[in-house]
């Protein structure tokens, strides 16, 4: 997504950083879940702030920090009229009406912390370019997936494939960090 920091440097070893990311831009705009495919339609939001090490006092640095998350994610996956789709690790066939399965993955109000290395050479006195990765963790999501329209044989345990989809997309170790890439441009005051 979109964001923006300020950054202060104590000393050249070391400096803090107070930012914020949002918005709705992804590499994919989808979610596999044990084959399912789901839309993703994003919205972030996180506030943060890191300290930033540079043990050469050059353009290398290691962040550490923290961060408050609110980020919502909605899910979607239609199905169309008497087509085959997995649940679960389940095979059905839509009904006459389709399937459509919606949902909401959350991370509401949580602090994270954060790890990440980085890179920021100057370009002049005043303008630089920077880049860095890492990973917020932040634990499991909250999930609420709903299933609409019904299957043409064995609506009791497609109903029950739902509910264990959502259980397990709670209980998956995959989603509870939130990998981090940034590139931007910075301006020395």
């Amino acid at each position: 997504g979109y964001g923006g920091a300020i950054s202060w440097s104590a000393n050249p070893y070391v400096g803090v950083t107070l930012g914020y990311n949002g918005g709705d831009i992804s590499w994919s705009d989808d979610l596999s879940i044990n084959g399912s495919e789901y839309d993703l339609d994003m919205d972030n939001n996180l506030t943060y702030l890191n300290a930033e090490i540079r043990p050469w006092a050059n353009w290398f640095y290691m962040a550490a920090g923290v961060a408050y998350i609110d980020n919502d994610y909605d899910l979607e996956r239609r199905v169309d009229p008497e087509r085959g789709f997995t649940v679960n690790g389940q095979d059905f066939t839509a009904g006459a009406n389709g399937v459509r399965l919606n949902g909401q993955l959350s991370y509401k109000n949580n602090i994270a912390p954060y790890v990440g290395i980085g890179f920021s050479p100057a370009i002049t006195n005043r303008w630089g370019v920077f880049g860095e990765i890492g990973a917020y963790y932040n634990g499991n999501p909250q999930v609420n997936l709903v299933s609409d329209g019904t299957v043409e044989a064995r609506q009791v345990e497609f109903e029950q494939a739902v509910r264990d989809e959502e259980r397990e997309i709670r209980n998956d170790n995959e989603y509870e960090w939130l990998p981090v890439a940034k590139l931007g441009v910075s301006f020395r005051f």
